[in-house]
């Protein structure tokens, strides 16, 4: 079997977060890390892993991934088609006789949902092809399966709207093709049909819409673990928080790495509601409230007084004196000092001046919508701070709205209200009008100057308050 992740796409909802999805990291482990790892569990080798890339992201893709594996590079996003085409041109998985795992790195499931379409997709007997599906209780935008006689597929809805859905069954990709030669051969007829110019890209689902026409045997692998979708930015809190409740599961107290130093005992780690990790290197210092779920990177200095709860920090941060990280995403080398940092995504390098907060509920309490592609988008969030991407700072005492996304490389000045979105490479500044006089009421009070009229004296001294 040949298992083919899809690495090649362009996340153009993710803004302004610029890093592909499979890149971002989870308890100190990249997302895609996390699906080869639990592959590699199930005992599959190096060499049965293809990544099809794209050339903006093909060197870190080997960096990460190492020389074992195989890479392909789709030189344009035209969709989950040409990926798997721009596999096989290269003779990457096209095998007689080899089954395909299909796998779409951005999504996060558990392991469990590899042990089921391989437990069930491999079994005798068990169609030309599966896929996965989660069942959902309320509307998701996304692909419907039509279900017939149980498990097996007549076909994909996508986008149905509210109402009128053919299954509660979204299709996730995760598909499992056992007559992978033919399925490309179908894949080849419809890309043909496409024509060249037209960027249409549901190439794969008229495909296989096409193939279950045909005759050929596809079937559900019901799944109702965790699954979560990262389309938007405020997504990735939902995976961190998913990750997190995974240190329950792993061990059963708190999680110390022998490596790191001593934390002092005036340190309070609080595990009611989930564990603590503390990587190797970490320092922790004296009066520090930790309250789990928490996870705190390698080589990363929390300081003096400073609360941390259901939050990631990653490598090589400083969590200064006083400062509170509340249900955020914490990228690496990141810096601050007394802030507040409430349920937001900060990037990678990114560093916040004395007193400068994150704002993350609206005073009316509704939902939080986040401008994307122009249209302003529904959270479905009632608390979310800010979102920005790597290597940007804040003065001090600046103020960042709920919701309000921050572009890479961008400066925010001190004492600056950022009410709106802010583009990359951006510097915004707060200017006010100052007035600088002399001091002469106090100054003649204390030489004993001349006498002035009450009504003159109420003037001079309003003057020097303005």
């Amino acid at each position: 079997m040949k298992i083919l992740f899809l690495c090649g796409g362009v996340g153009k909802r993710m803004q302004p977060l610029r890093e592909d999805k499979f890149f971002f990291k989870f308890l100190g482990k990249e997302l895609l890390l996390h699906h080869t790892g639990h592959l590699k569990a199930l005992g599959f080798k190096e060499e049965d892993f293809v990544f099809v890339g794209n050339p903006a992201n093909i060197e870190r893709l080997r960096g990460l991934c190492g020389g074992g594996v195989k890479y392909a590079v789709q030189k344009s996003p035209r969709g989950m088609a040409d990926a798997v085409l721009t596999a096989n041109e290269e003779n990457l998985i096209r095998s007689p006789g080899e089954d395909l795992l299909i796998v779409n790195p951005n999504d996060i499931l558990e392991p469990a949902a590899y042990e089921a379409i391989l437990k069930k997709g491999g079994a005798r007997g068990r169609g030309d092809a599966n896929i996965l599906g989660y069942k959902v209780d309320k509307y998701f935008p996304g692909g419907y399966l039509v279900v017939e006689e149980g498990e097996k597929i007549r076909g994909i809805v996508e986008k149905p709207g509210a109402g009128k859905e053919p299954s509660d069954l979204i299709n996730i990709v995760l598909h499992l093709h056992r007559r992978a030669d033919e399925f490309i051969e179908f894949l080849e007829a419809e890309n043909e049909r496409r024509g060249k110019g037209n960027d249409r890209d549901d190439v794969y689902e008229r495909a296989m819409g096409r193939m279950m026409k045909a005759g050929f045997d596809f079937r559900v692998v019901e799944y109702d673990g965790f699954w979560t979708a990262i389309k938007f930015p405020w997504h990735i809190l939902n995976a961190m928080a998913y990750f997190l409740s995974t240190t329950d599961k792993l061990h059963e107290k708190q999680v110390v790495n022998p490596a790191t130093a001593k934390i002092p005992e005036s340190v309070k780690v609080e595990e009611g509601a989930g564990k603590v990790v503390v990587e190797a290197g970490a320092k922790i210092f004296d009066n520090v409230v930790i309250k789990g779920p928490a996870y705190i990177g390698r080589d990363s200095v929390v300081g003096n007084n400073a609360l941390i709860r259901g939050s990631q920090i990653g490598d090589r941060c400083v969590v200064g004196y006083s400062t509170e990280i509340k249900n955020s995403y914490i990228g690496d080398d990141c810096w601050f000092h007394t802030n507040y940092v409430g349920d937001s995504v900060i990037g990678n390098g990114c560093s916040f001046g004395s007193g400068a907060v994150t704002a993350n509920l609206r005073f009316d309490e509704k939902n939080i919508s986040v401008a994307v592609a122009g249209v302003q988008t529904d959270t479905g969030l009632d608390k979310l701070g800010c979102l920005m991407a790597e290597n940007c700072k804040v003065g001090v005492n600046a103020s960042i709205m709920p919701g309000v996304r921050i572009g890479a490389n961008s400066v925010v000045g001190a004492g600056t209200v950022v009410t709106q979105d802010l583009e990359p490479n951006k510097f915004l500044f707060f200017r006010a009008e100052q007035t600088l006089r002399e001091n002469r009421v106090l100054r003649e009070n204390r030489l004993g100057g001349g006498k002035k009229e009450e009504g003159e004296k109420k003037e001079e001294r309003l003057s020097l308050l303005f």
